[in-house]
């Protein structure tokens, strides 16, 4: 899931904590179950769950007028929708999978949760509905990925969201630099921002910062994960995994973005503090624009993709973002992925980014988007370059919520182990998770 995750908010001081109630929860979710339902039933009320946003009332009145166009195709159908905290989404959705009679029919499920809530047995396999389905050739592979465990599709993107570079457009000019084309311009000029303007951090990183990091691990020719008939093997200690990682926390220090400060910053705090002023590069995505306008730099910014290794590359980002699912239980089956198309089809969707600013999955929608509102552009360079997703596997989940690749990166930054170390011990915990969701 796109903005910020659980692992992006969280501060180390509450790393311990928050690992041991992540690994309780964990323990105490459902195993697989069957609520297949038999039924198929062409009349009643769909119950719908969706994420509550900060300010829900453009995505309310967007999903109203889907909805209305749903019933009037579809008589005797009504709908009743139900706006959920994302904070609590794990728990409710999960109960629902055991509890088919206070189940919705359709809910809203981040994409990184997808392999964990098919292995739960909570979702309905659409393959057939999917691939039938007109607007769904244009949907970019990296978002048809998100919804597809073993070749099956369970659910229609719903938006993604992809990171890019923001930089200050008035401290580059003053200090005659230019805009970084390779990370190790990236990293350069961030320490010479910060050599010039001690009080600014050069790029605001974040050791909680998970998918402001992966950039440099992929570009560097690492993964985070390797996959073969199934089963996953973390990815994280080799060689080229490492360099990635070096190259990152190697912008920890007093010369950039000092660790007694940044070690426990997610990505939420990297973006307010280039918003306030404070940084004179972050890494923030296409939702952070809203943030970064209202902030202390709006006029005097501006917005270029992550370079990768080499001059003309671009840094492969995390593909975050939602997908829209029906669940095995619903009685109304044909009546739900109905309702799905509607609200994540091309013209809702088209909707939702004027309301909210959600990066559509459909790649011509996308294309007029960008025309419409030009600062999206590099995020749509970034995703047709190459974005990527965490591993397919139900066990990503807790992997995320235990933080193990934030333990990894403090670790690192801290000192407390190096690179060769923490990536190792990181990998053997990813192991360990793998093999325990089977």
């Amino acid at each position: 899931m796109n903005r910020a995750t659980p692992g992006q908010r969280r501060r180390s001081a509450a790393l311990a904590a928050l690992t041991v109630a992540a690994l309780t929860a964990t323990a105490c979710a459902p195993q697989s179950s069957d609520n297949s339902s038999d039924k198929d039933e062409k009349s009643g009320t769909l119950r719908v769950w969706l994420f509550q946003e900060v300010n829900n009332k453009p995505k309310e009145d967007v999903v109203n007028r889907a909805i209305d166009s749903f019933k009037k195709a579809n008589d005797g159908a009504d709908v009743k929708v139900e706006y959920i905290p994302v904070e609590t989404r794990a728990e409710k959705i999960k109960a629902a999978f055991n509890d088919p009679k206070s189940a919705p029919d359709i809910v809203e499920y981040g994409n990184t949760d997808t392999a964990g809530y098919v292995k739960d047995g909570g979702l309905a396999d659409i393959t057939k509905e999917f691939g039938d389905w007109a607007d769904a050739k244009d949907t970019d592979p990296t978002a048809r990925e998100s919804v597809t465990v073993d070749g099956k599709v369970y659910g229609a993107p719903y938006f993604v969201g992809v990171r890019a570079l923001y930089y200050r457009t008035d401290i580059l000019k003053e200090l005659d630099l230019a805009v970084p084309k390779t990370q190790a311009e990236l990293i350069s000029t961030a320490k010479k921002i910060r050599k010039a303007k001690p009080e600014l951090y050069g790029l605001a990183v974040g050791g909680a910062y998970t998918y402001g990091a992966m950039p440099f691990l992929w570009s560097n020719g690492g993964e985070i994960a390797s996959e073969s008939g199934g089963k996953y093997q973390s990815a994280l200690d080799s060689a080229a995994s490492q360099k990635g990682i070096k190259a990152y926390t190697s912008l920890f220090g007093d010369d950039n973005c000092p660790a007694a400060k940044c070690a426990g910053m997610g990505g939420n705090d990297t973006v307010t503090a280039f918003a306030s002023g404070k940084a004179g590069m972050a890494i923030g995505g296409d939702f952070s624009h809203a943030a970064v306008e209202a902030g202390k730099v709006k006029d005097k910014y501006a917005v270029v993709p992550l370079p990768g290794v080499k001059e003309g590359d671009i840094a492969p980002a995390f593909a975050g973002g939602n997908n829209i699912g029906v669940l095995k239980s619903t009685e109304r089956r044909t009546l739900a992925v109905n309702l799905v198309k509607e609200i994540a089809g091309k013209k809702t969707q088209g909707e939702l980014f004027e309301a909210m600013g959600f990066l559509p999955t459909f790649t011509d929608v996308r294309k007029d988007a960008a025309a419409e509102q030009p600062f999206i552009k590099p995020f749509i360079d970034t995703l047709a370059s190459g974005a990527k997703f965490v591993p397919a596997s139900p066990a990503w989940g807790q992997i995320d919520a235990s933080l193990v690749l934030p333990t990894m990166f403090q670790e690192v930054v801290s000192g407390r182990k190096d690179v060769a170390t923490a990536s190792k011990d990181a990998a053997k915990k990813m192991n360990d998770a793998f093999s325990s969701a089977g």
